[in-house]
C-alpha cells in the first residue's frame, strides 16, 4: 500500500519530469507515468531530426524510468485536441497580426485538462509535473510562486492554470535547483538523463521556422499577403515591399529582406492594410498595455491599484508596473519605465514578490504620452 495515495505524473522523457516521478515514488506515492503525444512530427514538414517531447526516443526514455522503478506508464494521444485548439490558435493569431505563445496555451488548456481527466479514470487524487515552480494554499486560494532556481523558474507559463486544477497539482521540483536535479539523477544511476540535450523549440515547429510552418499549413497564404508595404514609424514613408504581415513579429530586426542603412525593427503590424511599421530601437518602447482573458490566482480580483512586477514574455525579467482591473476580464497596466517589444498575443504575468497574482493575453500596448496628447486634442476640439 502506498503512503500518500495514487498520483499521475506527466513524463516527457526529459530529466525534470523523470526526476519528479522518481522523487514522488521515493516519497511513497503510487506513481503512474503518462507521456502525452501532442504532435506527429512527420506532418510538420520540418527538416531536422525528430526531437523533443513527442519523439519516439522521449517516449521510450520515460517508459524506461517507469520500468526501472516498477510503476506503470501509459502513452496518451491528444494530437486531435492539441491540433484543434493549439495549432489553430497559433495560425489564427499570426493571421490577426499577433504573436502567439502556444506553450502557455498548451500547458493551461490542453495538458492540465487532459491529465486531470485521465487521473479521474485511474483513481488518482493528484497530478504532478516537472515544472520549476511552487504551489501553496493560502486564504482559500491556491497560489503559484517562483521556483528557487531563478534561471529555470517556470511560474510564467503556469498563470492560466485554474484554482480547481491547482488544488490537485504537485510540483516537486520547485524547491530545487537544476544542478541538484542533475546530481540526484547521477546518484540514482540515470546518467543518460544528465547527458540528454534539452529542447526549447515549439514541438510542432521543430526547426524554429514558423514562417515555413505557416506556409505549409495554409497553402496560398504566401501569394495572398505578399507585396505589402514597410512603413516608416514617424513619417509614414513607404520604405519598400515585404513578404506579408503574418511573417513578421514585433521587435524583429533580422530577416526583413532589405537594407535600411541603420538597424530597423518591427514596431507595429497592421493586418487590415497589410502594412509592417518599422522604427529604430527606442521606437519599440511602450509604457502601457491592455491585458484580457484573465486568470487570477493569488486574489479573486485585483486590489486596486496594485504595484506589481509584470513580465511580458518568458525571458523578460519583469518591470515595475501599476495595474488596475477595469473589468472582470481586463487589466490596464501602467509601467514605470518603457518596455521594449511588447507583442500583442503574448502572455502578461503579474507578480507580487515571488507570487503569481495572475495573467492574461496582451491585447494592445501604448505610450501613455500618446494617450495624454490624444486627450488634450479631444479637449481642445470640444471647446
Amino acid at each position: 500500500m502506498s503512503k500518500h495515495g495514487r498520483i499521475l505524473v506527466a513524463m516527457s522523457g526529459g530529466i525534470d519530469s523523470s526526476l519528479a516521478a522518481v522523487m514522488l515514488h521515493e516519497e511513497g506515492y503510487e506513481v503512474i507515468g503518462m507521456t502525452m503525444k501532442t504532435w506527429d512530427y512527420a506532418s510538420s514538414g520540418g527538416t531536422k531530426k525528430e526531437t523533443g517531447c513527442c519523439s519516439l526516443d522521449s517516449i521510450n526514455d520515460a517508459r524506461n524510468i517507469a520500468v526501472n522503478l516498477g510503476f506503470p506508464h501509459y502513452i496518451l494521444d491528444i494530437r486531435a485536441e492539441f491540433g484543434d485548439y493549439v495549432i489553430d490558435h497559433f495560425t489564427g493569431e499570426y493571421l490577426e497580426g499577433r504573436t502567439p505563445n502556444p506553450c502557455v496555451l498548451c500547458n493551461t488548456h490542453i495538458k492540465w485538462d487532459a491529465l486531470l481527466r485521465r487521473a479521474d479514470r485511474l483513481d488518482c487524487a493528484f497530478i504532478a509535473t516537472g515544472h520549476y515552480a511552487n504551489i501553496r494554499h493560502e486564504n482559500d486560494r491556491y497560489v503559484i510562486s517562483k521556483g528557487v532556481d531563478s534561471l529555470k523558474d517556470q511560474s510564467y507559463v503556469l498563470w492560466g492554470v485554474s484554482q480547481e486544477s491547482l488544488s490537485r497539482t504537485k510540483l516537486p521540483l520547485g524547491h530545487l535547483r537544476k544542478s541538484e536535479i542533475r546530481e540526484m539523477a547521477k546518484e540514482r544511476g540515470f546518467i543518460e538523463l544528465v547527458t540528454k540535450s534539452e529542447s526549447y523549440e515549439i514541438c510542432f515547429v521543430p526547426d524554429n521556422d514558423y514562417r515555413g510552418f505557416l506556409k505549409r499549413r495554409l497553402p496560398g497564404l504566401e501569394a495572398e499577403v505578399a507585396g505589402g508595404n514597410f512603413i516608416e514609424e514617424h513619417t509614414g514613408r513607404v520604405l519598400g515591399k515585404h513578404e506579408g504581415y503574418p511573417f513578421y513579429t514585433i521587435g524583429q530586426r533580422k530577416g526583413l529582406g532589405m537594407a535600411f542603412g541603420k538597424p530597423m525593427f518591427v514596431t507595429e503590424i497592421r493586418k487590415d492594410t497589410n502594412e509592417v511599421v518599422l522604427g529604430v530601437d527606442h521606437d519599440l518602447l511602450r509604457d502601457g498595455m491592455i491585458v484580457t482573458k484573465l486568470n487570477l490566482q493569488k486574489y479573486a480580483s485585483v486590489p486596486e491599484p496594485l504595484e506589481t512586477v509584470t513580465k511580458v514574455r518568458y525571458k523578460h525579467d519583469g518591470t515595475p508596473a501599476l495595474i488596475r482591473q477595469t473589468a472582470d476580464d481586463r487589466i490596464d497596466v501602467r509601467f514605470h519605465e518603457g518596455v521594449s517589444a511588447i507583442a500583442p498575443g503574448q502572455a502578461a504575468v503579474f507578480y507580487e514578490g515571488d507570487d503569481v497574482i495572475g495573467g492574461g493575453w496582451i491585447m494592445k500596448s501604448y505610450r501613455q504620452r500618446d494617450d495624454i496628447q490624444q486627450a488634450e486634442h479631444h479637449l481642445t476640439m470640444s471647446m
